[in-house]
């Protein structure tokens, strides 16, 4: 994994394989010099706009994060600052599951998208990219209240229990934003896509724990106001790094609301401006929230209801055992008791056993391919929980390895076979295994024969936690450390090789200052060869306006890009913003946040 070269940044070290299995190079040579404007051309907009209504001191938070308005970010350089604060940063290919999302901020580290959005999505993408990731949530990373609110609803979001709707749900996101960035996108198989995706999110179903944090996530992480209702500032990423709506969400017809834990309640819509948003005083207020919900979820409530959520989900969920046990597989089936407590549990398929979120020697996948299942409770007539006998205690009960026993739960479970082997950790039992055993229920269901081979009994009195995924990820899920070889270089045309040198020539201009007397060249080629582009113009006509020379040159790129904007609707926006910015300069503002 050393070709990362991303292991001096500590946090970024300390990510478990199952993580890291996501991480991309960054491969900052493929950033074009179109790329590079892109970048600088929306960075320039929203520190236009956001020194008034952003929270934290963006330049400074840039800064702080290894971040410029001029290039591209460089994720080693970001490393080397982000580490300063406790944190990191990887980059990822696109959408990542949002359990492995969760867990990342848990372990501090920023996932950034590699990619950068085409010049034709420049306002808003619908693909996570470089400019959402780092301009959006590495300004105010620095903030110490807000990074502990980050990384905290990461360790509460990784183990938030999903729906199988939501999987489903992930899937359909990730192939639309997959299908609209592709260069030679598909009309048909995006509205196809488009299709699919609205039907599966207009049947969601109750919403799951996961689909819950993801509205806090959302109107807080992504769409937060920190402040007061009457004058609020933007700490939210998506508004953060959106030049149309960071603008348009602070007026009057955009309500805005207190933050606290009745937000769970609105749900939103990611392909809309939002019709209300969030304002919290402070960042502890939104751990004081998070940790309100936390309180109602599976891993922290345990019993019956959590391990119906388990069985809803479809996925991968881990059960733990008031002594500790954690199994984790797909669940299939639940017993109940007559206080509604939980009786028996079963798995089906791949299952493995964990104490400490570390594999049990032995109890993996392999070993229990074919699914788990184990009564839950007390022994009848016991004085106490099973977990909390002496060896001397277990043999008054009989169980004595190499001996024949018989045990009787109070749901009336009964278990008859020779122990052959028993596990302790930290003073607690964890498990006995059987030969030649039969299990039934009351009602003399069957529900283990001697002919299955080895019976291995959970022991716990209670099912304290539930929640998703395994509890050993690395020793349950199949990793596959994806190699940086292979890199998506695009092949580009002849002509649009050509435009790159002519943004790459413009761009060593403006930083040395020398060879200004190439620019009415330059606009002559792209005025005849590239009718399409509009922001090279706009960059030259830049230069020229601070340099205050060339002014026939000046009037002429004026004209052109005012033609333009009148007649492309798509640019029109594009080019007056741009033309604004350069009429009043950030440039001077800059050094001096």
């Amino acid at each position: 994994m050393s070709h990362f070269n991303d292991f001096n940044n500590a946090q970024v070290a300390k990510l478990p394989n199952h993580l890291k299995q996501f991480i991309v190079a960054q491969n900052y040579e493929k950033y074009t010099p179109i790329d590079q404007a892109v970048w600088r051309y929306v960075m320039r907009q929203n520190y236009s706009y956001l020194k008034n209504v952003a929270y934290y001191p963006y330049i400074k938070g840039l800064q702080r994060a290894g971040l410029s308005i001029e290039h591209i970010p460089d994720l080693q350089t970001m490393n080397d600052n982000l580490g300063k604060i406790g944190w990191g940063a990887v980059t990822v290919d696109g959408f990542i599951p949002p359990a492995a999302f969760m867990e990342y901020q848990a372990y501090r580290v920023l996932v950034i998208a590699a990619d950068i959005r085409q010049i034709n999505h420049i306002e808003y993408t619908p693909a996570p990219d470089i400019i959402h990731e780092s301009a959006g949530h590495a300004p105010i990373i620095a903030d110490t209240d807000y990074n502990n609110y980050l990384s905290y609803f990461g360790s509460i979001g990784a183990k938030a229990m999903f729906s199988a709707k939501d999987f489903e749900l992930y899937e359909a996101i990730r192939k639309l934003s997959i299908l609209k960035e592709a260069v030679d996108a598909d009309e048909v198989q995006i509205a196809k896509a488009e299709k699919e995706l609205r039907y599966i999110s207009e049947n969601m179903g109750e919403p799951s724990e996961m689909a819950l944090l993801g509205r806090l996530h959302w109107w807080t992480v992504e769409y937060g106001l920190i402040g007061t209702l009457e004058n609020p500032k933007i700490y939210g990423a998506g508004l953060l790094s959106s030049i149309g709506e960071s603008a348009t969400c602070m007026q009057n017809n955009v309500e805005k609301i207190w933050y606290n834990i009745d937000t769970i309640n609105y749900a939103y819509d990611i392909t809309k401006p939002q019709p209300q948003l969030f304002v919290t005083e402070t960042f502890q207020n939104l751990i004081d929230v998070l940790e309100t919900f936390a309180n109602t979820m599976a891993f922290r409530k345990g019993g019956t209801e959590s391990i119906m959520k388990a069985i809803s989900c479809k996925n991968v969920a881990t059960a733990v055992y008031s002594s500790g046990l954690q199994v984790s597989g797909v669940f299939t089936d639940i017993g109940v008791g007559t206080k509604d407590e939980v009786t028996f549990i079963k798995t089906t398929g791949a299952s493995a056993l964990a104490f400490n979120g570390k594999q049990l020697s032995g109890h993996g996948k392999d070993y229990h391919a074919d699914g788990f299942s184990s009564p839950v409770g007390r022994l009848k007539d016991a004085a106490k929980a099973l977990e909390d006998c002496s060896t001397a205690e277990l043999q008054a009960l009989g169980i004595i390895t190499g001996k024949k026993t018989e045990l009787v739960f109070e749901s009336g479970i009964k278990v008859i076979g020779v122990v052959k082997d028993i596990i302790t950790e930290s003073n607690k039992l964890l498990l006995i295994a059987f030969k030649d055993c039969t299990v039934t229920e009351r009602n003399g269901n069957i529900l283990f024969k001697p002919e299955w081979g080895i019976y291995d009994m959970a022991i716990g009195e209670t099912i304290v936690s539930v929640f998703n995924g395994a509890a050993d990820k690395d020793a349950y899920e199949e990793i596959t450390l994806i190699s940086n070889e292979k890199t998506h270089q695009i092949a580009y045309d002849d002509k649009t090789l050509k435009l790159h040198g002519l943004y790459q020539t413009v761009r060593e201009i403006r930083e040395s200052g020398e060879g200004l007397d190439k620019l009415a060249e330059i606009f002559a080629q792209l005025k005849s060869n590239h009718r399409q582009d509009w922001l090279c113009a706009l960059e030259i006509l830049e230069i020229i306006y601070h340099k205050k020379i060339y002014h026939q040159l000046e009037k002429e790129i004026q004209v052109y890009l005012e033609i333009k904007a009148g007649r492309e609707l798509d640019h029109t926006k594009l080019i007056s913003d741009g033309l604004h910015v350069i009429k009043n300069p950030v440039s001077q503002l800059i050094t001096e946040d």
